[in-house]
């Protein structure tokens, strides 16, 4: 294995012993009013977070739904290797915790007068607000895909319900049939996630239909874990995925979900299932919140991750600017817990500071085989790689590596929505 960064109990711990989540004895003494809008990774951990480290605050966590479905781990369902209500996590433990979880949608946010307004025109006032709301798919950038497409060709980027319709068309398919896949180019969820799926959907295929074939149609030249997937999906798959670049003619530009195909600059591609994973962007309630810019995305101070558009208002997880850390469940997760360690240093009188940040990623190859990539990033003027830290698996790990690592994903998941959710 390369050379990785630390985990997060180790980027915690190391927090700790530099003082930063000294003082703690002064939070206390307060009663502020901590509202977190979204209950994903970064939402629900901001929300502990901010009770372990201001024991007095007022926290609230608002969240529509009553119960969430974890992305990662969401394509071994897409593959038939997972059920869905292993994905399934609730907010049940929030309150035993002294979080009050308020099951309502955010409609807006007044920054000005600090206070959030929900669906139902009732009002929380806030003296920190924390956003972790997510992604929203950009239904204009890809000419023919919005909404009503996704029956026929469902990006499945956001797990539940288009995660089974996705698996079932693939069920479905006839053998010998071809299934096509879109990936965007960046920034979006989860860099390896399309070749994550990709790989779990040739499984699938190589196991029950193996006259079919994948195609992936990308609108990049480069992926995440690049070398690594192409070696297994040669070593694995042999022909049974195409993989086609930018420079390839990879680029979708236009798709017709009535007849199932997929237009590029200069080529027509029918399939008989079709997995459109579109150009993001931050949430809409980024949006009616004043902190998301012309990218669509948000830009924010990488030491205390308060926007840089609006005051007392702090955006983490997906929804931010923060490359070269990626859109990722450990990325939001972290971000979490060293945004709140901030808002307790602020809200103590401390200033803030600059810290390390890290991500790990695993990528299933197969059922019983994964990668993954490691990264540790500074913050300290902006969102930086730390040199010569961080790291990727061997590209020629054997197969006993290989299935260590899908063990390790395993635990993964288990600590990280364990702590998030209280699972």
């Amino acid at each position: 294995m390369a050379a990785r960064g630390p985990n997060r109990r180790a980027v915690l711990g190391a927090l700790a012993a530099s003082g930063l989540l000294s003082g703690q004895a002064a939070f206390a003494q307060a009663a502020p009013k901590l509202v977190v809008i979204g209950g994903g990774f970064g939402g629900a951990t901001a929300a502990r977070a901010l009770k372990a480290y201001v024991p007095a605050a007022d926290v609230t966590l608002v969240e529509p739904g009553e119960r969430y479905y974890a992305c990662p781990f969401s394509n071994l369902v897409v593959a038939g290797l997972r059920a869905l209500s292993e994905q399934q996590f609730d907010y049940a433990d929030m309150a035993a915790v002294g979080i009050r979880h308020v099951a309502a949608r955010a409609a807006s946010v007044d920054a000005s007068a600090r206070d959030v307004t929900l669906e139902d025109g009732s009002t929380l006032k806030y003296d920190r607000l924390v956003l972790s709301p997510g992604i929203d798919m950009r239904w204009s950038a890809l000419e023919g895909y919005d909404e009503t497409a996704t029956s026929a060709m469902p990006h499945a980027w956001k797990a539940g319900a288009e995660t089974l319709r996705l698996r079932d068309q693939l069920r479905a398919m006839d053998e010998g049939g071809v299934v096509v896949m879109s990936a965007p180019a960046a920034p979006y969820r989860c860099p390896p996630g399309p070749y994550e799926r990709a790989s779990l959907i040739a499984h699938y295929l190589k196991m029950e239909k193996p006259r079919s074939k994948l195609i992936i149609l990308d609108a990049k030249d480069q992926f995440s874990k690049m070398p690594l997937f192409l070696s297994e999906w040669s070593a694995r798959y042999g022909t049974l995925i195409e993989w086609r670049g930018a420079a390839d003619d990879g680029r979708v530009v236009r798709v017709d979900p009535q007849n199932m195909t997929l237009h590029t600059d200069f080529d027509d591609q029918r399939a008989d299932v079709a997995n459109i994973i579109p150009p993001q962007k931050a949430a809409a309630i980024a949006d009616a919140a004043g902190v998301s810019d012309s990218t669509g995305w948000c830009p924010v101070n990488p030491v205390t991750f308060e926007s840089t558009l609006q005051p007392n208002i702090h955006v983490i997880g997906d929804a931010i600017i923060a490359a070269p850390m990626p859109k990722s469940a450990f990325s939001a997760n972290l971000q979490a817990k060293v945004c709140a360690i901030q808002i307790a240093r602020t809200l103590a009188g401390a200033e803030p500071a600059p810290t390390v940040l890290t991500n790990t990623c695993y990528s299933y190859v197969a059922p019983d085989a994964a990668v993954s990539i490691s990264g540790v990033y500074s913050n300290e003027m902006r969102f930086a790689d730390v040199p010569g830290a961080g790291g990727l698996s061997p590209l020629d790990a054997s197969a006993a590596e290989r299935a260590a690592e899908a063990t390790q994903a395993q635990a993964w998941f288990d600590a990280i929505t364990g702590e998030t959710f209280g699972a």
